[in-house]
């Protein structure tokens, strides 16, 4: 008798008609990686293709870099300050008079400015003088008494204390007169003045800025690592913001004999001719000291520097051959050193020399070797002396 759990062996036809589908569904998927291969090689042979072709070349400026003077200078910025400059003030009170002056114009010194009323003081000058002319009288008489042996010695003795005493009251109140007329203590320039005829003036009270404009002194700072470049003497070339195209020369006339302790920092004062007196004491100025003798150095504009953390480069244009015989332009990095700044300009010590074709600009999209191609239609400004440029 046979076991009913056994199974029986399933028929060949059977068989075939389970393997079918598995092999239908191995061959769509064979066919789907060969289509996907057949495309990526399709895709890498055209980038390898197109690797093969040359880069165009990049669009860059360049100049052959000069050889130029430089004055080694001390630049700073400083204020203007008159030479002579005072706010005109009374001494004594009183009621204005009269004013002697226009603000601005130019007043000579000793010219009067302003005239306060003096009315009781002259009256009292006038009583004072009586007063000592009667002295002088008592005495004259007391002296011809003492000869005749009329009166005693001490009386004359007396009598001229008197009049000294007298005189020296009258002195001391034309003294007082004297200074209700303000006069220019110097000749200068007037300022803007508040007093106005009728208004009275306390002791103390300003009326008017005095200044005196040719020569004019800059103030200006140098920090202690400069100070050897700085000596009395040195020629300082100003400029100020508003007078535009205008310089101005002076000469170092003094140094300040400390430093500040906070900035390190030591005062420089340099005496500026002013015929014109465009230069006004408080104004904002350039002060440009020349330091030694001038040198030469490569010159080349700012923007040609490329500074990296492992070193300062550019970038120089050499010619060569490619496989057609045709001359190209390639880009090769130079490490250099740097010089002294001047404006838009860089001085270059090392690493490149005269003549070397430098790129100005575009370099940020190149590497060693990659070709170049000279527009300089956009050429950056290489200016020792930049102004700002309205547009």
């Amino acid at each position: 008798m046979t076991d009913a759990t056994t199974a029986s062996p399933l028929p060949p036809a059977r068989k075939r008609r389970l393997w079918r589908p598995m092999l239908i569904m191995l061959a769509v998927v064979l066919v789907i990686v060969a289509i996907i291969a057949g495309v990526k090689f399709v895709q890498i042979s055209a980038l390898i293709a197109q690797s093969k072709q040359p880069l165009p070349p990049a669009v860059v400026t360049a100049l052959k870099v000069p050889v130029e003077d430089w004055q080694p200078s001390v630049s700073a910025v400083g204020s203007m300050k008159a030479v002579r400059g005072v706010d005109v003030t009374t001494e004594v009170g009183g009621i204005v008079r009269t004013l002697g002056f226009k603000p601005g114009q130019e007043v000579a010194a000793q010219a009067l400015l302003v005239q306060l009323n003096a009315d009781s003081d002259i009256a009292q000058l006038h009583a004072l003088e009586a007063t000592a002319d009667l002295a002088g009288i008592v005495l004259k008489r007391d002296k011809a008494q003492l000869a005749v042996n009329a009166i005693s010695q001490a009386q004359v003795d007396t009598d001229t204390a008197d009049l000294k005493a007298k005189l020296a009251a009258a002195e001391q109140q034309r003294a007082l007169v004297a200074k209700k007329s303000i006069r220019a203590p110097f000749a200068g320039r007037i300022g803007i003045t508040s007093v106005n005829p009728g208004q009275y003036l306390n002791p103390g009270d300003k009326i008017a800025t005095l200044q005196t404009f040719d020569p004019i002194y800059i103030d200006f700072s140098v920090p202690q690592t400069q100070l050897e470049a700085i000596a009395i003497g040195q020629t300082v070339t100003v400029t100020a913001d508003g007078l535009s195209n205008q310089t101005f020369s002076g000469r170092i006339s003094t140094i300040d004999t400390q430093f500040d302790s906070t900035t390190r920092n030591v005062t420089v004062e340099a005496t500026v001719a002013n015929p014109k007196q465009s230069l006004v004491p408080g104004m904002f100025a350039r002060a440009v000291v020349s330091a030694g003798s001038p040198q030469r150095y490569l010159t080349v504009p700012q923007t040609a520097v490329t500074y990296n953390p492992y070193g300062t480069t550019v970038f120089i244009a050499t010619s060569s051959k490619n496989d057609k015989g045709e001359e190209v332009l390639t880009a090769q990095q130079a490490f250099i050193k740097t010089g002294p700044t001047r404006g838009d300009q860089v001085a270059i010590v090392s690493g490149v020399k005269e003549g070397d074709l430098l790129i100005t600009s575009g370099q940020m999209k190149l590497k060693n070797g990659s070709p170049v191609k000279i527009d300089n239609s956009t050429a950056p400004l290489n200016d020792p002396a930049p102004t700002p440029q309205e547009h």
